[in-house]
């Protein structure tokens, strides 16, 4: 007899929507533990400005509302896939399939429900569809454009990226060199835009000319996922609260304290949104002000982003509301325990 398919749950969304916090509570209802899906808490040591959920007790910044500035983190809750790699590593979505799939075997020896928070859409796409079968790396190209990144500025590779492949370039932050470097190498190497060698890289269901859809490849499990989608003005709002929070919580202690480290300024978790205006601040290249301005305006823009990517996902069950409303945990409890039923 074939064993019935283990649950996943997914709850997925832009940064400051409450993932955290509602997938906190679904844990606690439902005997589960939690996989963060986010390829910035991947790196140990930056923290606050990545938003990871601290332990319990700890003051931490993955708060719902400005009247709940300080939250009770963990609450006892495993959270899995947080702080793999030091800075200077190179982490990839492959990497972090094979890390899940490690995590998701446990889980179901342990008979425990693994629930997802996923903020970051290409590693979702690497654990449930595959990899595609991109080209390998080519150190000696990669080497050629690291020295025009350091002579030019990482905003010229950028334009380059721009003029072969404008889809790829819309979603890279202009400064995430790593990401750029990656994205003209593929191009380069495969004579086609990455999204091209993405999708030929998965499986699709051939019922539907019209619209291909994707099917699942991660096998055993049967998957509902949950996204989370509140009106885009109280989004903002929690944003850009959020930021004061990090700060408050002592995100320019915790940055101070990484280069004094010995951490190369050109490691990767640098890049990550808040972290160069922070040390620009630091450095007295810019006021504190304009650093927070800066920062905030960069996390909505790309939270924007992150919906688009999102809506792209298929069978997701919408709520418009944030994570911690007593009416979206209410939902989302009422649609696993539907789903749980077939």
């Amino acid at each position: 007899m074939t064993a019935p398919p283990a649950r996943l749950i997914v709850i997925l969304g832009p940064t400051a929507s409450g993932k955290s916090a509602l997938a906190i509570e679904l844990a606690k209802r439902l005997d589960g533990e939690i996989l963060v899906c986010d390829s910035t808490q991947v790196y140990r040591h930056f923290d606050i400005g990545t938003a990871k959920v601290a332990p319990v007790g700890a003051r931490v910044t993955d708060v719902p509302a400005p009247s709940h500035s300080v939250k009770t983190g963990q609450q006892n809750i495993p959270h899995h896939l947080v702080d793999l790699v030091e800075p200077s590593e190179i982490f990839t979505a492959g990497d972090y399939r094979r890390h899940a799939l490690l995590a998701l075997d446990d889980l179901r020896r342990r008979s425990k429900l693994p629930i997802l928070a996923a903020g970051t859409g290409l590693y979702l796409r690497a654990l449930l569809e595959g990899l595609a079968d991109a080209p390998t790396r080519s150190e000696e190209l990669r080497d050629r454009l690291r020295r025009s990144a350091k002579q030019h500025g990482a905003t010229h590779l950028h334009n380059i990226l721009a003029r072969l492949d404008p889809a790829s370039a819309a979603r890279i932050a202009p400064r995430d060199t790593q990401k750029i470097i990656r994205a003209i190498e593929m191009r380069i190497l495969a004579g086609k835009p990455v999204a091209e060698i993405f999708s030929a890289g998965r499986s699709y269901s051939p019922d539907d000319d019209r619209r291909k859809v994707r099917t699942n490849a991660l096998e055993g499990y049967a998957i509902t996922k949950i996204g989370l989608a509140p009106p885009r003005p109280a989004l903002y709002a929690r944003i850009d609260a959020r930021v004061n929070e990090m700060l408050a919580a002592g995100w320019l202690d915790e940055v101070r304290t990484l280069v004094s480290s010995g951490i190369p300024v050109d490691a990767k978790p640098f890049q990550f949104i808040g972290y160069s205006d922070v040390r620009a601040h630091l450095e007295g290249r810019i006021p504190l002000a304009a650093a927070v301005a800066n920062i905030q305006q960069s996390t909505r823009r790309f939270a924007k982003r992150q919906l688009t990517w999102f809506r792209r996902e298929p069978d997701v069950h919408w709520l418009a509301s944030f994570g911690d409303a007593d009416e979206t945990i209410a939902a989302a409890l009422d649609l696993i325990a539907a789903r749980s039923s077939f």
